[in-house]
């Protein structure tokens, strides 16, 4: 796969990475999978993406927990 097939997607912070705020995960491929519920970009449901600006660092980091598991169990 190259660069200009391979999907584009925004990592988690490292454990320990103290940088705040808590980078969004949004990759500006904004979609709702009508299916899953999910933006096909950043794997963020409707809510998560509205209440991201509002978040504390703790909520973005359970947000990019539930991301991670997401990828993990292959929701796309």
């Amino acid at each position: 796969m190259n660069a200009a097939t391979r999907p584009v997607r925004a990592e988690p912070p490292a454990p320990g990475d103290t940088t705040r705020p808590v980078r969004s995960p949004c990759v500006s491929i904004c979609r709702i999978d009508a299916a899953s519920g999910l933006c096909i970009g950043c794997q963020r449901t409707l809510d998560e993406i509205g209440d991201w600006g509002s978040m504390a660092d703790a909520g973005r980091l359970e947000v990019w927990g539930r991301i991670v598991a997401r990828r993990e169990a292959g929701a796309r």
